[in-house]
C-alpha cells in the first residue's frame, strides 16, 4: 500500500492515507491485546493459583513442600520421625526416585534389571529370615499381602473358581480362621478384598485356664475344625501370631503346624517377634514359623527405613495360579517396588540389619530387668525371653489380695468395688502413659486398652527405635521418670477413698464419680436453685463454677483445678487432679464448700439489689407523702396560703422536726432520718453479716503452700513451751499481788495450826520468785526523784 501512496501526486491525499494507515493498524493491534486479555482471563479463571503463567522455579517448590511439610514456625513439631532418618533411609528414598529413572529404559533392559532386583531382594530376604525356596511379594499396604495369600488359597483348594466363580464357594464355604487377639479390622478387611461374606471368618478365642490369656487356644481351634467340616464348610486359611498387635505374644506355631497338616489347611504368620529369626539365638515357638505357607515381615520398621515396601513370603509351585493370585506380575514397573529395599539391604549388610534388630530386644530386656525392681508395676508380657515387647501398667494391691497377681480382688469383695478399683486403675495408667510420653518422647510408648488387664502401657522398640533413635539411656531415663511418678500415683490413689468421704459428709457438695478422671476426684456445689433431676446445664451452677475455679487457682496450691460438664451430664464440676503429697483433704473439701457458698450468696445478694432498691425506694415516697399529709394535717390549711401563712407564722412560730428516710443496703430496709438530725451523727444500721468461713482453718507456717498437712510434732512442742512459760507469769503475779494475804494467813501468825498442801505449793512458789529477784540486777531510784 506503501507504493501506491507515493505514487498519489497530491501530497495532502498521501498524508491521509498514511494517517488512515496508522490509525487502522493501532486499532487493531488494540483489539488483538484487549482480545488476548480476554482470553487469558477467562482461562485463568479456572485454573489454580499455582498453575497460573510460565510456571514456577525449582526453589519456590521446594520451599511450599517444606512449609507443608513443617507448618508455620509458630506451631510445635508433631513428630521427629523427620530428623532420624539417617543415611540409610536416604538411600531408600534414593530407591524411589531411581526407580523413577530406571522405568524409562528401553524394554530389554528394564526387563532384566527388574529380573536381578526381584530375584536378589527375595534370596536375600529368606536367608536372612530362615525361610528357604520362598517366593517374595512387596506391597505397600501390610495386610495386603495377606489378602493375596487368600486368594491364592482358594485358587487351590477350588479347582473349578477360574470357570465356575463364586457358585462353587456357595456350595461349599471357606472359613478363614482368626485369633481373637488379632488386630481389630483385619477379618472386615479381607472380606471386603475377597467378596466374601461375613460368616466366612472365625474367631478363635484365646486361652482362659492355662497359658497366656493372648495365645490362641489349640483344643478350642480342632473343636472348631470339626464343627466346620460336619457342616460341610471348608477350613481354608489360619491366621497366626508370633508376637500380637497388644502385647507380643506368640501363638504356639509349632502345634498349630500340626493341626493344619492334619486338616489341609494354608498357616499364615504375622507379627513383630518375626523379626528375631536374624538373630543367632531364636526361641523354639517362633523358629516354628519357618515351617509355616507364608509369613509377613515389615522391615521397614524394623530396620529403620522410610517408604520401603512389606514382605510377604511364601511356598508355591505353581506360576500360574500366584500370576492369577496377583503375587506375581508381569510388569517391570510392580517389580521395582523391591528396588528401595534392594539398596537399603546391600547398604546395611547383614551385620547392619542383625545389629539393629538385636539393640532393639537389648532395649526391651533392659527396660524388663528395670520394671522388676519398680514396686506397683506389673509385666504382663509372660515369655520375656523371646518377646522384645514390654508391656506394664501401675497397680494397687487390694485388700486380701496377692501382690504378684496383679491385684486380684479377694473372694469378700463387692463386685462394685473391683470394679471401681479397675476404673481407678485404668485412669491413672492412662495419665502415666501420656506424661512417659511426654517426658521420654525417643521411648516410642502407646497407650493401649486391653479386655482383661486394662489400660497399660506399651515398649516395642522394633517398631520405633530404628526411627527414634532410641537408646539405653532413653530406657534409663524412662526407668527414671516412673520411679518419680509412682509417689504421684499411689498418694492420690490413696486420698480419693477419703476425699469422696469427705465430700459426703459435706452440705452442698456432691461427688461425681467419673472413672476416666485420674486426680483425686470430681465435685460438684449443689445450689439452692439446682435441680438434681435435671442433667442439662445449669447456667447459675456453671457461673457459680467459674468462680469457685478462679478462687482455687489464686490460692496457688500444688493441686491443679479445671472445670469442665459432669461425666454424665451436662452439668458444670470442679476436677481436682493429681496429689504429689500429703494433702489435707478436710481442709481442701471445707475450702471448696465454703468458697462456694460465699461465691452463691454475694451473686444472689447482687441479682437482689436491684429489685430491693426499687421497692425501698417506692416505699420511701410513699412514706414521705404520708408525712407531709400529716404535717399538712398539723399545720392548718392557713397556714399553706402565701401571705397568711406567713403572718401566722411570724405570730405563733411552728416547731416541726425534719423527717426523712435512708435506705439500708445491708439490711435491706428502710430508716428513718430522725436519729441523724438529732444526734447529728449518721447512724450504724444493722451490722453485716459475717463472710463465712470453715471452722477448721488453720494457721499456716511461713512459706506452707494450702491444703499442706503440717508437722504435729513441732507445733506441740512450741505451743507447750508457751502455755507453760505463760503460766509461770501468770502464778508470779498473783503470788506478787497476793503476798499480804498470804503473810495474813501464815502459819507464823497462828501458831499450831497444821500446813495444808496449797499453802505448801504456795511457799515453794514465792522462793522461787524471790530467788528470779534476787538473780536480776537492782537499778536503785535517783535521789532527784526520791
Amino acid at each position: 500500500m506503501d507504493a501506491p501512496l507515493e505514487k498519489i501526486a497530491d501530497p495532502t491525499l498521501a498524508e491521509m492515507g498514511k494517517n488512515l494507515k496508522e490509525a487502522m493498524k493501532m486499532l487493531e493491534d488494540s483489539q488483538r491485546r484487549t482480545e488476548e486479555e480476554n482470553g487469558k482471563k477467562l482461562l485463568s479463571g479456572d485454573i489454580p493459583g499455582p498453575l497460573q503463567g510460565s510456571g514456577q522455579d525449582m526453589v519456590s517448590i521446594l520451599q511450599l513442600v517444606q512449609n507443608l511439610m513443617h507448618g508455620d514456625e509458630d506451631e510445635e513439631p508433631q513428630s521427629t520421625r523427620i530428623q532420624n532418618i539417617g543415611e540409610q533411609g536416604h538411600i531408600a528414598l534414593l530407591g524411589h526416585s531411581l526407580g523413577a529413572y530406571i522405568s524409562t529404559l528401553d524394554k530389554e533392559k528394564l526387563r532384566k534389571l527388574t529380573t536381578r532386583i526381584l530375584s536378589d531382594t527375595t534370596l536375600w530376604l529368606c536367608r536372612i529370615f530362615r525361610y528357604e525356596n520362598g517366593c517374595a511379594y512387596f506391597h505397600e499396604e501390610e495386610r495386603e499381602g495377606l489378602a493375596k495369600i487368600c486368594r491364592l488359597a482358594i485358587h487351590s483348594r477350588y479347582e473349578d473358581f477360574v470357570v465356575d466363580g463364586f457358585n462353587v464357594l456357595y456350595n461349599k464355604m471357606p472359613v478363614i480362621y482368626l485369633s481373637a487377639a488379632a488386630r481389630p479390622g483385619l477379618g472386615q478387611y479381607l472380606c471386603n478384598q475377597l467378596g466374601l461374606p461375613f460368616p466366612c471368618l472365625c474367631r478363635v478365642p484365646c486361652n482362659t485356664m492355662f497359658g497366656s490369656q493372648h495365645q490362641m487356644d489349640v483344643a478350642f481351634l480342632e473343636k472348631l475344625i470339626k464343627d466346620d467340616i460336619e457342616r460341610g464348610k471348608l477350613p481354608l486359611l489360619l491366621v497366626a501370631n508370633a508376637g500380637t498387635a497388644a502385647v507380643g505374644h506368640t501363638d504356639k506355631i509349632g502345634r498349630l503346624k500340626e493341626l493344619c497338616e492334619q486338616y489341609g489347611i494354608w498357616l499364615h504368620v504375622k507379627g513383630v517377634n518375626l523379626a528375631t529369626l536374624a538373630l543367632g539365638y531364636v526361641s523354639s515357638s517362633v523358629l516354628a514359623a519357618t515351617k509355616c505357607d507364608s509369613m509377613t515381615l515389615t522391615p521397614g520398621p524394623w530396620l529403620g527405613l522410610p517408604a520401603v515396601p512389606a514382605v510377604t513370603l511364601y511356598k508355591h509351585d505353581d506360576p500360574a495360579l500366584t500370576l492369577v493370585a496377583g503375587l506375581t506380575s508381569n510388569k517391570p514397573t510392580d517389580k521395582l517396588r523391591a528396588l528401595p529395599l534392594w539398596l537399603s539391604l546391600q547398604y546395611l549388610g547383614l551385620d547392619g540389619i542383625v545389629e539393629r534388630i538385636k539393640h532393639a530386644c537389648q532395649l526391651s530386656q533392659r527396660l524388663q530387668e528395670s520394671l522388676k525392681k519398680v514396686n506397683h508395676i506389673k509385666i504382663l508380657v509372660e515369655d520375656e525371653l523371646s518377646s522384645p515387647v514390654v508391656v506394664f501398667r501401675f497397680f494397687q494391691e487390694l485388700p486380701g489380695s496377692d501382690p504378684g497377681l496383679n491385684a486380684i480382688p479377694a473372694p469378700n469383695m463387692a463386685p462394685s468395688a473391683v470394679s471401681q478399683e479397675r476404673h481407678s486403675c485404668d485412669a491413672l495408667n492412662r495419665w502415666l502413659g501420656e506424661q512417659l510420653k511426654q517426658l521420654v518422647p525417643a521411648s516410642g510408648l502407646t497407650v493401649m486398652d486391653l479386655e482383661v488387664e486394662g489400660t497399660c502401657v506399651r515398649f516395642s522398640p522394633l517398631t520405633t527405635a530404628a526411627v527414634l533413635g532410641t537408646r539405653g539411656e532413653d530406657v534409663d531415663q524412662l526407668i527414671a521418670c516412673i520411679q518419680r511418678k509412682l509417689p504421684v500415683l499411689t498418694c492420690t490413689l490413696q486420698l480419693r477413698e477419703e476425699f469422696k468421704q469427705e465430700v459426703a459428709g459435706t452440705a452442698g457438695l456432691l461427688y461425681v464419680d467419673d472413672p476416666n478422671w485420674p486426680g483425686i476426684g470430681v465435685v460438684r456445689y449443689e445450689h439452692a436453685n439446682d435441680d438434681k433431676s435435671s442433667l442439662k446445664s445449669d447456667p447459675e451452677g456453671e457461673k457459680i463454677h467459674a468462680g469457685l475455679l478462679k478462687k482455687l487457682n489464686e490460692l496457688e496450691s500444688d493441686l491443679t483445678f479445671k472445670m469442665g460438664p459432669e461425666y454424665k451430664s451436662m452439668k458444670s464440676c470442679i476436677y481436682i487432679g493429681m496429689a504429689s503429697d500429703d494433702i489435707d483433704v478436710s481442709e481442701l473439701v471445707e475450702t471448696i464448700a465454703v468458697t462456694a457458698r460465699e461465691i452463691e450468696e454475694n451473686s444472689r445478694l447482687l441479682e437482689n439489689m436491684t429489685e430491693v432498691v426499687r421497692k425501698g425506694i417506692q416505699e420511701a415516697q410513699v412514706q414521705l407523702q404520708k408525712a407531709n399529709e400529716e404535717r399538712l394535717l398539723e399545720e392548718g390549711v392557713l397556714r399553706q396560703i402565701p401571705v397568711v401563712g406567713s403572718v401566722l407564722n411570724w405570730f405563733s412560730p411552728v416547731q416541726a422536726s425534719q423527717k426523712g428516710r435512708t435506705f439500708n443496703l445491708t439490711a435491706g430496709s428502710l430508716e428513718s432520718t430522725e436519729h441523724t438530725y438529732m444526734y447529728k451523727v449518721q447512724g450504724s444500721g444493722v451490722t453485716p453479716p459475717q463472710t463465712p468461713s470453715g471452722a477448721r482453718t488453720k494457721q499456716r507456717l511461713p512459706g506452707q503452700k494450702p491444703f499442706k498437712r503440717s508437722l504435729r510434732g513441732s507445733d506441740a512442742v512450741s505451743e507447750t513451751s508457751s502455755v507453760s512459760h505463760i503460766e509461770d507469769l501468770e502464778k508470779m503475779e498473783h503470788l506478787s499481788g497476793g503476798q499480804d494475804a498470804s503473810e495474813a494467813n501464815s502459819p507464823e501468825r497462828h501458831p499450831g495450826v497444821p500446813t495444808p498442801p496449797e499453802a505448801e505449793q504456795t511457799g515453794a512458789l514465792q522462793d522461787r520468785a524471790q530467788r528470779l529477784e534476787d538473780d536480776c540486777p537492782q537499778v536503785e531510784e535517783p535521789e532527784s526523784l526520791r
